[in-house]
């Protein structure tokens, strides 16, 4: 279970990714799905 984890600059890199599609007009869920992790994850 589980997978490898990834490295603080990539978390902050898709957390930026998440931001700026929201300042798209795109809602939470769909830009996380977009960038290919889970709410779940996001919120972490």
């Amino acid at each position: 279970m589980g997978g490898e984890r990834e490295k603080p600059e990539e978390i902050v890199s898709k957390l930026q990714q998440v931001k700026v599609l929201q300042g798209q007009g795109m809602t939470i869920a769909d830009a996380v799905r977009q960038i290919g992790v889970t709410q779940q994850t996001f919120y972490r």
